[in-house]
């Protein structure tokens, strides 16, 4: 099994909180030879008449000594998964999973927006400690 993110689990509670059923823990794609892990697939059902939602959720910490680093990795992580899911299940939609004081601070950089321009992610800005989904953002 490979290493859950620090948060890990906090994010899993706050989901299923918020009403979501974690079908996957991981969620295990794979084209050919190539083989993903992402952290997290949940879904929650909108009402009787409706489709069910289903997503995707890559979990970070940003707890490391670099947040540029961490988030160049997740960058990288979220292109990647985008594809996969596109590949094996298109109906799911990808977020990244963000603390909300990284949120707060390092996504607020004029970097961070630039790239988040030019590379638009689902954000879900978590609190860890509450184990609380304060926002999603697309």
């Amino acid at each position: 099994m490979s290493n859950r993110d620090l948060f890990h689990f906090a994010v899993k509670r706050a989901l299923q909180k918020q009403g979501w059923s974690i079908t996957d823990d991981p969620l295990i794609l794979e084209i050919e030879e190539i083989l993903v892990k992402i952290d997290l697939a949940a879904e929650r059902l909108i009402g009787a008449e409706r489709d069910g939602e289903k997503i995707a959720v890559e979990i970070k910490s940003f707890a490391g000594d670099s947040a540029i680093s961490e988030f160049h990795t997740a960058l990288g992580q979220c292109l990647d998964y985008q594809i996969m899911l596109e590949e094996n299940e298109s109906d799911r939609i990808l977020y990244l999973a963000v603390p909300a004081d990284t949120y707060q601070t390092f996504f607020q950089t004029r970097f961070a927006q630039i790239v988040l321009e030019r590379y638009p992610l689902n954000l879900l800005i978590y609190e860890p400690v509450l184990e609380e989904i304060l926002e999603w953002r697309n």
